[in-house]
């Protein structure tokens, strides 16, 4: 086991969260949600995603939002589908790019409608940009553990793919279990073997929690060796080409645990708590985060 003294959380509630709402957020409320963050000690943003605005028109505002949001002290992440959101990204200001693809090409072809050697066969432009205009780039590998079409994907395959974004450029990589389909012994597993097959590549976890055990499966990966994770404020978000798709592990939930096991997170809880509440007004619903209710001990 590795019980890493200090963990890297990344905040993906702008982007996985609110492309998953039935409406649009306007930016202004998106601004305050980055200032709440930042108030709360976060430093990594998942801000938004230059895809097109009709394929997500919850962030057709991403140029807008780059435009005017703050700098000082955060890295704004962005992901990016292709070369024309990748440009766009960049000359937004972009402090990483986040390229992604799925592990099965069924959910590759349902969620962009491509092959995963399609996909993949379009992005060494995205890093060869990225490269020329010194800003980095991260793979993200969605339904790593298990699609909804195509059942459990061998780690064998998401290693191929992982290999592939490191050859072009990736200086991260982030396995998703998209689908909630993952359990804390496959996590355990799948993180050693990538460590031991890619020991010098950082490693993240993005984990939804369809089947109510994702906080299980980020422990198992922390165990693991893992330091990296996506959380989303309140628990917004979920794939929205997963049938009856949870959302993602509330990021108040995630930085209490840690708080609560002395590893540090650089983060406030109750300012964090107020954020969700915060996010939770905007969205005029109650949220699945359980530490925004019961609040820090």
């Amino acid at each position: 086991m590795n019980m890493a003294g200090s963990v890297t959380i990344r905040e993906v509630a702008l982007r996985d969260g609110l492309q998953s709402e039935k409406g649009f957020v306007p930016t202004d409320k998106k601004l305050a949600l980055v200032e709440a963050l930042h108030q709360a000690g976060v430093k990594y943003i998942e801000t938004t995603s230059f895809v097109s605005p009709k394929a997500i028109p919850q962030l057709s505002d991403a140029t807008e939002l780059m435009a005017r949001v703050k700098r000082e002290g955060l890295c704004h992440e962005v992901m990016v589908p292709n070369i024309k959101g990748a440009a766009r990204a960049i000359e937004a200001g972009a402090n990483r790019l986040v390229v992604f693809v799925s592990a099965t090409d069924a959910h590759n072809r349902a969620n962009v409608g491509h092959s995963v050697t399609e996909s993949m066969s379009g992005f060494s432009d995205i890093f060869l940009l990225a490269a020329k205009e010194k800003v980095p780039a991260a793979g993200v590998i969605a339904v790593a553990f298990g699609c909804p079409y195509q059942g459990v994907v061998p780690r064998e395959d998401v290693l191929e793919i992982a290999k592939r974004f490191i050859s072009l450029g990736a200086d991260r990589l982030s396995l998703g279990d998209t689908t909630g389909m993952a359990n804390p012994a496959r996590i355990r597993q799948t993180v050693t073997f990538f460590r031991e097959k890619l020991p010098d590549t950082p490693l993240c976890l993005h984990l939804h929690n369809n089947r109510g055990i994702a906080m299980a499966n980020l422990y198992a990966g922390y165990l693991a060796g893992v330091t990296i994770f996506d959380t989303s404020l309140g628990g917004i978000g979920g794939c929205p080409n997963v049938p009856q798709a949870a959302g993602n592990l509330a990021t108040e939930d995630v930085v209490f645990m840690f708080q609560e096991m002395g590893v540090e997170t650089g983060i406030d809880l109750p300012a964090l708590i107020s954020a969700a509440r915060t996010l939770e007004n905007i969205l005029g619903r109650p949220l699945p985060g359980q530490v925004m209710k019961s609040g820090a001990i």
